[in-house]
Protein backbone atom coordinates (compact mmCIF):
# COMPACT_ATOMS: atom_id res chain seq x y z
CA UNK A 1 0.00 0.00 0.00
CA UNK A 2 1.48 3.38 -1.10
CA UNK A 3 1.34 6.18 1.29
CA UNK A 4 -1.86 8.49 1.78
CA UNK A 5 -2.06 11.35 -0.50
CA UNK A 6 -1.74 14.73 0.92
CA UNK A 7 -4.88 16.71 1.76
CA UNK A 8 -4.11 20.75 0.54
CA UNK A 9 -6.91 21.28 2.59
CA UNK A 10 -5.73 20.25 6.12
CA UNK A 11 -3.93 22.82 7.62
CA UNK A 12 -7.24 25.41 7.66
CA UNK A 13 -5.23 27.78 5.00
CA UNK A 14 -8.44 27.98 3.42
CA UNK A 15 -11.01 27.75 6.13
CA UNK A 16 -13.35 30.27 4.54
CA UNK A 17 -13.04 28.58 1.00
CA UNK A 18 -13.85 25.57 2.43
CA UNK A 19 -16.88 27.10 4.29
CA UNK A 20 -18.17 28.44 1.24
CA UNK A 21 -17.96 24.97 -1.06
CA UNK A 22 -19.64 23.31 1.89
CA UNK A 23 -22.38 25.52 1.75
CA UNK A 24 -22.74 25.28 -2.16
CA UNK A 25 -22.88 21.34 -1.80
CA UNK A 26 -25.33 21.83 0.97
CA UNK A 27 -27.41 23.66 -1.39
CA UNK A 28 -27.29 22.28 -3.89
CA UNK A 29 -28.47 18.69 -2.22
CA UNK A 30 -31.66 20.63 -1.02
CA UNK A 31 -32.13 21.81 -4.82
CA UNK A 32 -31.53 18.58 -6.64
CA UNK A 33 -31.08 15.86 -3.59
CA UNK A 34 -31.05 13.10 -6.17
CA UNK A 35 -28.70 14.21 -8.22
CA UNK A 36 -26.21 15.46 -5.50
CA UNK A 37 -26.73 12.62 -3.11
CA UNK A 38 -26.09 13.84 0.54
CA UNK A 39 -25.61 17.18 2.21
CA UNK A 40 -22.37 17.27 3.11
CA UNK A 41 -18.72 17.44 1.59
CA UNK A 42 -16.46 14.04 2.06
CA UNK A 43 -14.47 14.24 5.11
CA UNK A 44 -10.92 14.17 5.21
CA UNK A 45 -10.41 10.45 6.43
CA UNK A 46 -13.09 9.39 3.70
CA UNK A 47 -10.99 11.07 0.99
CA UNK A 48 -7.28 9.59 2.13
CA UNK A 49 -8.53 5.61 2.38
CA UNK A 50 -10.48 5.90 -1.03
CA UNK A 51 -6.98 7.40 -2.33
CA UNK A 52 -3.96 6.06 -0.44
CA UNK A 53 -3.92 2.56 -2.10
CA UNK A 54 -3.09 3.82 -5.35
CA UNK A 55 0.56 4.80 -6.80
CA UNK A 56 -0.39 8.28 -7.80
CA UNK A 57 3.15 9.35 -9.16
CA UNK A 58 2.86 6.55 -11.88
CA UNK A 59 -0.88 7.64 -12.89
CA UNK A 60 -0.75 9.69 -16.32
CA UNK A 61 -4.59 10.03 -16.87
CA UNK A 62 -7.45 9.65 -14.34
CA UNK A 63 -10.95 10.67 -14.43
CA UNK A 64 -12.90 11.87 -11.95
CA UNK A 65 -17.39 11.24 -11.97
CA UNK A 66 -19.34 13.95 -10.00
CA UNK A 67 -16.59 15.91 -8.47
CA UNK A 68 -18.63 18.15 -7.14
CA UNK A 69 -16.88 21.39 -5.19
CA UNK A 70 -13.78 19.85 -5.72
CA UNK A 71 -12.56 18.21 -2.10
CA UNK A 72 -11.40 14.90 -3.90
CA UNK A 73 -10.44 16.54 -6.80
CA UNK A 74 -7.81 18.90 -4.69
CA UNK A 75 -6.36 15.72 -2.93
CA UNK A 76 -6.38 14.06 -6.62
CA UNK A 77 -3.93 17.47 -7.69
CA UNK A 78 -2.20 17.39 -4.80
CA UNK A 79 -1.02 13.77 -5.80
CA UNK A 80 -0.90 13.71 -9.14
CA UNK A 81 2.62 14.19 -10.89
CA UNK A 82 3.37 17.41 -12.70
CA UNK A 83 2.69 15.77 -16.37
CA UNK A 84 -0.22 14.00 -15.46
CA UNK A 85 -4.02 15.52 -16.33
CA UNK A 86 -7.35 14.67 -14.84
CA UNK A 87 -10.72 14.99 -16.40
CA UNK A 88 -13.05 15.48 -14.22
CA UNK A 89 -16.92 15.39 -15.26
CA UNK A 90 -19.64 17.05 -13.88
CA UNK A 91 -23.21 17.68 -14.89
CA UNK A 92 -24.34 20.29 -11.95
CA UNK A 93 -23.51 23.81 -13.63
CA UNK A 94 -23.09 25.67 -10.35
CA UNK A 95 -20.33 22.79 -9.46
CA UNK A 96 -18.62 23.25 -12.75
CA UNK A 97 -18.16 26.83 -12.06
CA UNK A 98 -16.97 26.68 -8.82
CA UNK A 99 -14.29 24.13 -9.99
CA UNK A 100 -12.92 26.00 -13.34
CA UNK A 101 -13.05 29.44 -10.74
CA UNK A 102 -11.04 27.73 -8.02
CA UNK A 103 -8.73 25.43 -9.53
CA UNK A 104 -6.57 26.68 -12.21
CA UNK A 105 -4.53 23.91 -12.03
CA UNK A 106 -3.47 23.24 -15.64
CA UNK A 107 -3.76 19.20 -15.48
CA UNK A 108 -7.44 20.04 -14.87
CA UNK A 109 -10.11 19.85 -17.60
CA UNK A 110 -13.75 19.97 -16.31
CA UNK A 111 -16.17 18.67 -18.52
CA UNK A 112 -19.63 19.96 -18.26
CA UNK A 113 -21.22 17.03 -19.17
CA UNK A 114 -22.99 13.54 -18.09
CA UNK A 115 -20.83 10.69 -16.76
CA UNK A 116 -22.91 8.31 -19.20
CA UNK A 117 -21.33 9.99 -22.07
CA UNK A 118 -17.59 9.08 -20.97
CA UNK A 119 -16.30 7.56 -23.76
CA UNK A 120 -17.66 10.44 -25.84
CA UNK A 121 -15.64 12.87 -23.73
CA UNK A 122 -12.79 11.23 -23.58
CA UNK A 123 -12.71 10.97 -27.33
CA UNK A 124 -13.08 14.48 -27.76
CA UNK A 125 -9.87 14.77 -25.51
CA UNK A 126 -7.82 12.51 -27.32
CA UNK A 127 -7.36 10.12 -24.25
CA UNK A 128 -6.55 6.56 -25.29
CA UNK A 129 -6.71 4.78 -21.99
CA UNK A 130 -7.25 5.84 -17.98
CA UNK A 131 -5.63 4.93 -14.72
CA UNK A 132 -7.63 5.56 -12.63
CA UNK A 133 -11.48 6.32 -12.73
CA UNK A 134 -13.19 7.73 -9.41
CA UNK A 135 -16.53 8.21 -8.83
CA UNK A 136 -18.76 9.74 -5.73
CA UNK A 137 -22.21 9.90 -8.03
CA UNK A 138 -24.69 8.25 -6.48
CA UNK A 139 -25.71 5.74 -8.71
CA UNK A 140 -28.69 4.05 -6.15
CA UNK A 141 -30.64 7.18 -6.91
CA UNK A 142 -29.53 7.11 -10.78
CA UNK A 143 -32.22 6.49 -13.47
CA UNK A 144 -31.40 2.82 -14.15
CA UNK A 145 -30.50 3.43 -17.73
CA UNK A 146 -28.52 5.87 -16.91
CA UNK A 147 -26.46 3.75 -14.16
CA UNK A 148 -26.20 0.33 -16.66
CA UNK A 149 -24.69 3.32 -19.57
CA UNK A 150 -22.34 5.04 -16.95
CA UNK A 151 -21.38 1.24 -15.39
CA UNK A 152 -20.38 -0.05 -18.97
CA UNK A 153 -18.37 3.32 -20.01
CA UNK A 154 -16.24 3.19 -17.53
CA UNK A 155 -15.65 -1.19 -17.40
CA UNK A 156 -15.08 -0.35 -21.56
CA UNK A 157 -12.47 2.79 -20.57
CA UNK A 158 -10.30 0.91 -17.80
CA UNK A 159 -7.92 -0.97 -18.90
CA UNK A 160 -6.53 -4.40 -17.45
CA UNK A 161 -4.26 -2.61 -15.36
CA UNK A 162 -6.38 0.25 -14.21
CA UNK A 163 -9.05 0.91 -11.31
CA UNK A 164 -12.39 2.10 -10.48
CA UNK A 165 -13.00 3.75 -7.20
CA UNK A 166 -16.33 4.27 -5.89
CA UNK A 167 -18.10 6.03 -2.62
CA UNK A 168 -21.25 5.47 -2.17
CA UNK A 169 -24.13 5.90 0.76
CA UNK A 170 -25.94 2.67 -0.55
CA UNK A 171 -24.47 -0.65 -0.93
CA UNK A 172 -26.44 -1.38 -3.66
CA UNK A 173 -23.83 -0.86 -6.74
CA UNK A 174 -22.09 -4.04 -5.43
CA UNK A 175 -23.76 -6.55 -7.68
CA UNK A 176 -23.84 -4.26 -10.79
CA UNK A 177 -19.95 -3.89 -10.12
CA UNK A 178 -19.49 -7.44 -9.97
CA UNK A 179 -21.09 -7.86 -13.20
CA UNK A 180 -18.64 -6.01 -15.12
CA UNK A 181 -15.33 -6.58 -13.01
CA UNK A 182 -13.68 -9.59 -11.82
CA UNK A 183 -12.04 -8.08 -8.72
CA UNK A 184 -14.39 -6.18 -6.76
CA UNK A 185 -12.85 -4.99 -3.23
CA UNK A 186 -15.20 -3.15 -0.40
CA UNK A 187 -15.17 -1.75 2.90
CA UNK A 188 -16.98 0.75 5.19
CA UNK A 189 -15.57 4.02 6.12
CA UNK A 190 -17.10 5.24 9.24
CA UNK A 191 -15.21 8.30 9.91
CA UNK A 192 -17.84 10.38 8.04
CA UNK A 193 -20.76 12.40 8.42
CA UNK A 194 -22.56 9.47 6.76
CA UNK A 195 -20.95 6.47 6.51
CA UNK A 196 -19.47 5.53 3.31
CA UNK A 197 -19.19 2.54 1.44
CA UNK A 198 -15.55 2.36 -0.49
CA UNK A 199 -14.97 0.16 -3.33
CA UNK A 200 -11.98 -1.03 -4.98
CA UNK A 201 -12.62 -2.83 -8.71
CA UNK A 202 -10.18 -3.70 -11.06
CA UNK A 203 -10.35 -5.95 -14.49
CA UNK A 204 -12.91 -5.30 -16.40
CA UNK A 205 -15.02 -8.36 -17.69
CA UNK A 206 -15.90 -7.78 -21.92
CA UNK A 207 -18.55 -5.30 -22.07
CA UNK A 208 -19.90 -5.43 -25.86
Amino acid sequence: MTAAPPMPEGNGADAPGRLRRGLLFALNFFKHPRMVGTFAVSSPALVQRLLAPVDWQHCRTVVELGPGVGTITRALLAAMPANARLIAIETNTDFVRELRKTLPDPRLHVVAGSAADLAEHLQALAVASVDVVVSGIPFSTMPPPAREATLDAVARTVGDRGQFLVYQYSAMIREPLQRRFHQVHSEREWRNLVPVHLFRVSQPVAIP
